[in-house]
């Protein structure tokens, strides 16, 4: 590629020379190419060059623009062996055998490259060519009457006894001619006679019994049939490679259905998994319930709130009394509205701007009070200068029709600007003025402004509507003694739309930012320690081999019995028993033959034995000295090598500890959004609350150390709309060719694999809470699909953590049925002067058992308190000295001092 050795592209590892003389590594960012000029004779004029702009490395943030003689490329780069890894790298096929190269997605994606096969590579089409290819060479090739004779059934041959020659009759020779000849007329009116020449009629090498008589029948001329041209194959597609798309896998006729829902409102889509009691939630407010509660618990730390369960979390919500005030309501609250106003009086989050009206008119009339509730007509005034009935009517507008009494009736639906008019919500925040209907009326105050926004205002409304009704004086009683009897869907979307706001102050923000911060330091710490880990592990591998080789020489051998001493032994007593009857014999023959000296001949023998036994018993001493001597080495080495292995096991230990440790961190730090588990096939969301951003079984601390559990629940979310209309509710064309595909449609299939409970829209809620009915789920998805495989992948990953707490949710749900089934006495109450303290303790309400520990020793009183003023300093005076002074103001004596000590 010679014309390519002067080109350089952009992102290219470059070597540039700059102007004094240096070489420095850098990347190549952008290229201008400029053509060659030839001038009106057609003479070189200027010749074609590249500018690049390089972005150095060795000088951070510094370019270079250089043209192609200022730039190098550093030599023997392109190599077979790279050239070999990128076509690795970049190029796929299909497991088939002539199968075409295929450039990876993501590198097609990047340079937008077609990965369209033609039609004439596709597998259909390259296996048709080939069967068409074997058919026609098939059908060429010249058949004959002994082809097709052959090619019939034969009758199974008898084999002769041995010994005994069959010899065929004239008789049956004819028969058997008959017959082929009749098999042969019957293929040919049929259609199915082969093909043959007369060339090829008698092949000469060709013996059979009758072929000399073969002249006889006329009737076999060559018959020249029609060669018809073999019908093309069909185009068998490919099996599909999976995972694909999960509405394109093939339905499972088993008939069964995913696992029932369960809902959590009084409203469901169906009448199965409806809820054993009422508690008055509606469907469209789960969600909103959800997102709240996961809210405040994940980002507890910058409200200052201890962790609550979502089961506290509804009583809260649900429970209304006159007399006690719930601790965990008010503080949700209150934490929520001390973040959008901070000490200064600084509203941290945008809202939309409140009208502003002249208390006073050209005329000396003053404008109702009233009227601050509803928006100002709008009409065409000038922008600069505020709102008077002069400039009105210098501005030449239309009329505007006063209201009839009837369509100012409709207009008015509460009073929240009167609420409002003395004490602004603002301000009540900044002085944490929020007993006594203090907070409430900040609520009021703050969802008028909110309802502003014409996105916000129908929520808004019908909440201001309960809570400063127009029949009802405008206080802050009437707002407390409102939002104590507010339906708890009105006050699920009051704190939604509170919360919702809190996530946009800048404190939210810079919380977010020091999270992710975090995140990063802990995804640093954690590489280094699978660094460490890993270094670990080989060091740990060398070693268990070095352990092998010495393994053998350190293993203590079995205890076996000395076979030489005990043959010495048995060998020592039978030459003791022949020498004690030779000596018998001999003394005999003494007695008879008189003196003899075989007791000094005894003695010598018995001498040289005991020197033969003490050397061999002294080399034996020595070689087991030696061994003893060599196996205390070997044993040293291999005992510090053994604590060696201990050492790195540990070491190995404590690395996958801190790596642990750090992905629990992680887990907790990802506070930036909710992940969800995945979708299925029907873009159904799954949703376990407790997977990021939380302690498993939240925050531990305060009321919160005797919950075990934060949701203990699989929550399942609809489908959206994008998503069901472009996947579920087809286009006619698309309809039908997935009904051609599977027999059915996609709102059919629906209903046959989810069973009854089914979700529609994404603002549909279930759960699951039982262990048996997660298997089930995970059971049912089908990892063929994309979605339900990562699905399935996530639910097996966390299962026993997710059983372990649906586990003990059931346990402490159940453990509170049972005091609220045995009929427990009125809670004991003592009044004080701004709340009614109850003894929690024979109270059947959880959520009453809240306290907010997290404020109290952060802040050192509740959100609802105003803060404590700060004891003042006082510094203690010095005690006045009453040691005799003279007339210079020195002391006279010492006093019980020291020279240069005081």
């Amino acid at each position: 590629m010679p014309e390519f050795k002067h080109e350089f592209f952009p992102g290219e590892q470059v070597t540039a020379l700059v102007e004094d003389g240096q070489k420095l590594e850098g990347t190549v960012r952008e290229k201008a190419k400029f053509p060659e000029l030839r001038r009106p004779d057609g003479s070189l004029q200027r010749k074609a060059f590249s500018r690049y702009f390089v972005r150095l490395a060795e000088r951070s943030g510094d370019e270079a623009l250089l043209d192609d003689e200022h730039l190098i490329r550093e030599r023997r780069v392109f190599t077979k062996q790279m050239l070999r890894s990128f076509l690795k790298n970049t190029l796929t096929r299909e497991a088939w055998s002539g199968a075409p190269w295929i450039v990876k997605e993501r590198v097609a994606k990047d340079y937008r490259i077609p990965t369209e096969v033609p039609s004439e590579l596709q597998y259909g089409a390259r296996s048709a060519a080939t069967k068409e290819r074997v058919a026609t060479k098939n059908a060429g090739a010249e058949d004959t009457f002994f082809d097709f004779l052959a090619s019939q059934t034969r009758l199974p041959e008898l084999k002769p006894t041995k010994g005994q020659k069959i010899k065929l009759s004239q008789q049956d020779v004819a028969k058997f001619k008959q017959e082929q000849v009749l098999q042969y007329d019957q293929a040919l009116a049929n259609g199915q006679g082969p093909t043959f020449a007369a060339s090829h009629f008698m092949p000469p090498q060709f013996q059979m019994p009758y072929a000399n008589h073969l002249h006889q029948f006329s009737t076999f001329q060559p018959i020249a049939t029609p060669v018809n041209p073999p019908r093309p194959a069909a185009q068998i597609a490919p099996p599909p490679k999976y995972p694909i798309d999960d509405l394109d896998v093939t339905p499972r006729a088993n008939g069964v259905h995913r696992p029932n829902l369960k809902f959590f409102s009084d409203d469901t889509p169906s009448s199965t998994g409806q809820p054993q009691t009422s508690n008055g939630i509606q469907m469209k407010s789960v969600g909103l319930l959800l997102e709240v509660w996961n809210t405040l618990n994940v980002h507890a730390e910058i409200f200052k709130l201890d962790s609550f369960t979502f089961d506290d979390f509804v009583g809260a919500m649900q429970f209304s009394s006159d007399e006690i005030e719930c601790e965990l309501l008010v503080e949700a609250h209150c934490a929520v509205l001390k973040l959008l106003v901070n000490e200064e009086g600084q509203v941290q989050v945008a809202l939309p701007a409140m009208f502003e009206i002249d208390e006073e008119e050209d005329d000396g009339t003053s404008v109702d009070d009233s009227a601050l509730s509803t928006p100002i007509p709008d009409v065409n005034v000038r922008a600069s200068g505020r709102t008077t009935r002069s400039s009105l009517a210098k501005s030449e507008v239309v009329p505007v029709e006063e209201p009839t009494p009837a369509s100012e009736h409709q207009q008015k639906a509460h009073r929240a600007a009167e609420m409002i008019t003395d004490y602004a919500w603002v301000e009540r925040i900044k002085a944490r003025d929020f007993q006594d209907g203090g907070w409430q009326a900040v609520m009021v105050g703050l969802l008028y402004q909110v309802s502003l926004n014409n996105r916000q205002k129908e929520k808004c409304e019908q909440v201001l509507a309960k809570l400063a009704p127009i029949d009802m004086e405008a206080t802050q009683e009437t707002a407390r003694q409102q939002y104590i009897h507010l339906d708890v869907n009105l006050r699920i979307v009051a704190l939604e739309i509170v919360c919702m706001l809190a996530v946009q102050t800048k404190t939210m923000r810079d919380y977010l930012m020091q999270s992710s911060e975090d995140m990063t330091e802990h995804r640093n710490a954690r590489t280094d320690w699978q660094r460490k880990k890993k270094a670990f592990v080989e060091e740990l591998r060398e070693l268990d081999d070095q352990r092998k080789i010495l393994l053998p020489e350190n293993t203590p051998a079995s205890p076996e019995p000395d076979v030489a001493e005990a043959a010495d032994v048995s060998m020592n007593i039978v030459e003791d028993t022949e020498d004690a009857g030779g000596a018998t014999d001999d003394a005999e023959d003494d007695v008879l033959s008189g003196r003899s000296l075989r007791r000094g001949t005894d003695r010598a023998l018995d001498r040289k034995r005991k020197r033969d036994q003490d050397s061999v018993r002294k080399e034996k001493e020595r070689k087991e000295k030696a061994e003893a001597t060599k196996a205390s080495k070997q044993s040293a080495q291999f005992k510090k090598l053994l604590k060696d292995i201990e050492k790195k096991k540990d070491a190995i230990k404590e690395c996958e500890d801190k790596i642990s440790e750090l992905n629990i961190d992680l887990r907790e730090t990802d506070c930036h959004r909710t992940r969800a588990l995945g979708r299925d096939r029907f873009f159904n969301r799954y949703y376990w609350f407790e997977r990021n951003g939380m302690p498993f079984a939240g925050v531990p601390s305060g009321s919160n150390m005797d919950n075990e559990y934060a949701n203990g629940r699989i929550w399942v979310q609809g489908p959206d709309d994008l998503e069901r209309k472009g996947f579920i509710d087809l286009s006619d064309a698309a309809m039908s060719e997935y009904i051609e595909r599977h027999r059915m449609t996609p709102q059919k299939r629906k209903e046959v694999e989810e069973g009854p409970t089914r979700l529609y829209d994404a603002g549909q809620w279930g759960y699951y809470d039982n262990p048996d009915t997660l298997d089930m789920l995970i059971g049912w998805l089908d990892d063929r699909g994309k979605r339900e495989k990562d699905l399935r992948k996530e639910l097996q990953n966390w299962r026993e953590t997710i059983v372990e707490l649906m586990h003990k949710m059931t346990a402490q749900l159940a453990e509170k049925e049972e005091k609220k089934a045995e009929g427990e006495e009125q809670a004991t109450r003592v009044s004080t002067r701004h709340k009614t303290y109850i003894n929690l303790d024979a109270t059947k309400h959880s959520c009453l058992a809240y306290r907010n520990m997290t404020a109290i020793e952060q802040l050192g009183h509740l959100h609802s308190e105003q803060p404590r003023p700060r004891p003042k300093k006082f510094t203690k005076k010095a005690p006045e000295s009453k040691i005799p002074t003279g007339k210079t103001g020195k002391p006279l004596t010492r006093q019980g001092t020291r020279y240069g000590r005081h």
